[in-house]
């Protein structure tokens, strides 16, 4: 979910992107003497003319969109079914991009295929004016201090999970990260009874409505096909399922200090009225959305390239016996201190964005360089694009998570060159939280488990907006044993060491 939030910018140089101009981007709309129309690709446009490159960018769209920016450089158009879209890349376009206004670049228009997934009069479906209120009501939940008492249950809601996992077999990695960051947002953001609430029904519920993110929704997300039907039919249930929950504090008079009961105890001030179960269900949803998606589809891709990088596990092991060395539980400060991990899931994000493309609706003329990208068209980043500019980043086909240690860390370039949660004022909200939870996961599945690919190497999934693993991704895991997790050198593995070696 990207939602606004206060920018985090780098101090930088810029020029860093191909084709690179040195004129600046103007925000406000100027004279259009001397100015051209973002040159359409010509390329990978199918034989059905009317679609344009619609098919191209859902089944190559990494392909599609290298090879525009090979031809044009920083900007360049498709046509998407008909619909104009400005393309913008590198690190100057794509702070042209996250620095228009709201008034030039609307990312409500652009997202109305999110109105049935998240609701009416929420989000994307809210005036400017209710949904800064609307945010207001979701900041509390990702405070630094509500983020701490999180920590709490990263590794309770592992073990839970994990649990009826035996000391080996195998499982889907990205079936196994899609569910587990369910539960674990679930409950650190909705509170301990929508979790013990919840089962897989609910995991279900979710992967439906995730279905209906899809090109087809972008164009038209009315239409009855089954992936929308399942989406409705799954955002009712969980509409119910929320209100039963409310019902049930109302009637006991319980409090808890959870999002939901954040969300039962606001008030609109305008309106000078509490939210409808539907609205909360709304934000329930956007926060889940924002907190959990990006999460699986990173946690999966990163222990994929762990697998095809099998060099990288030493140094992560090494870095986790450390930093728990012993201890049951984690703390903020001990996945803070995992700064390998950290550079891993960083490297991941760059080579595997959960989202492809970020789009706006041009709300009037917008002028880049030589460019003006008209009203009425659409505008776009892609973060799978910007994240393989190779005056940016070295080799990016590389995956190298070192490129972002100190001193190299290639970050530093230019701003903008990171972008897979978005960027300046509508940077996702959920981004902190995402990376935390993240981090949890991978520290808690190394420090317990050895896995090993078992399907063929998978390939991206571009079937939805959200980019995870094809699937079958079946993985052989078995367990580690304690002697494995404990320190060198440490009381506990001298004591580990010596009984494995006493005789029975």
């Amino acid at each position: 979910m990207s939602t606004t939030e206060p920018e985090q910018e780098m101090e930088a140089h810029h020029g860093a992107g191909h084709g690179s101009r040195s004129a600046a981007a103007t925000a406000e709309p100027q004279s259009s003497e001397g100015k051209q129309l973002p040159q359409l690709l010509k390329k990978n446009v199918t034989r059905l003319p009317f679609l344009g490159h619609a098919l191209s960018l859902k089944s190559k769209p990494v392909e599609l969109l290298m090879e525009g920016r090979r031809q044009f450089g920083d900007m360049f158009a498709l046509n998407l079914a008909g619909q104009m879209t400005a393309v913008f890349s590198g690190p100057r376009a794509n702070e042209a991009f996250f620095r228009a206004s709201d008034e030039q670049f609307s990312a409500r228009e652009a997202y109305q295929m999110m109105v049935p997934v998240f609701g009416k009069g929420v989000v994307y479906d809210s005036p400017p004016e209710i949904m800064d209120e609307q945010l207001g009501f979701v900041y509390p939940a990702l405070r630094d201090s509500r983020m701490r008492t999180y920590c709490n249950y990263f590794d309770e809601e592992c073990e839970r999970y994990f649990a009826s996992w035996g000391r080996e077999g195998t499982a889907d990695i990205y079936t196994t990260t899609n569910e587990l960051t369910v539960f674990i947002a679930s409950r650190c953001l909705l509170g301990r009874d929508f979790r013990d609430n919840m089962s897989a029904h609910f995991a279900k519920l979710y992967h439906d409505l995730q279905g209906g993110i899809n090109l087809i929704a972008f164009f038209a997300p009315g239409l009855p096909i089954p992936a929308f039907r399942k989406r409705d039919k799954a955002r009712a249930e969980i509409v119910r399922l929320c209100s039963q929950i409310t019902a049930d504090r109302r009637r006991t008079g319980a409090v808890e200090e959870d999002f939901i009961q954040t969300l039962m105890s606001a008030r609109y001030k305008k309106q000078d009225r509490p939210l409808t179960d539907d609205e909360i269900t709304g934000l329930i949803l956007a926060l889940l959305f924002g907190g959990q998606h990006t999460s699986a589809v990173m946690t999966a891709w990163a222990n994929i390239e762990l697998l095809r990088h099998p060099h990288l596990r030493a140094p992560l092991i090494e870095e986790q016996d450390q930093v728990m060395a012993g201890k049951k539980l984690m703390t903020m400060e001990d996945i803070r201190a995992m700064h390998k991990l950290e550079r891993l899931l960083i490297e991941t994000e760059r080579m595997h964005p959960p989202l492809i493309m970020l789009m706006r609706k041009v709300m009037r003329d917008f002028h880049f360089d030589d460019y003006v990208v008209p009203k009425g068209w659409m505008a776009m980043v892609s973060p799978a694009l910007s994240h393989r500019v190779p005056e940016v980043f070295k080799d990016p086909d590389k995956f190298d998570p070192d490129r972002f240690a100190p001193p190299r860390d290639e970050r530093k370039q230019a701003t903008y060159t990171l972008i897979g949660f978005g960027g300046g004022k509508h940077r996702c909200i959920g981004m902190a939280f995402a990376y935390l939870q993240i981090r949890a996961i991978m520290s808690y599945m190394l420090r317990n488990f050895e896995l090993e690919m078992v399907s063929r190497d998978p390939a991206p999934d571009y079937s939805g907006f959200v980019v995870g693993p094809e699937q079958p991704c079946l993985v052989r895991y078995r367990r580690r044993s304690p002697l494995q997790v404990s320190v060198p050198g440490s009381r506990d593995a001298h004591s580990a060491a010596a009984a494995a070696s006493s005789p029975a």
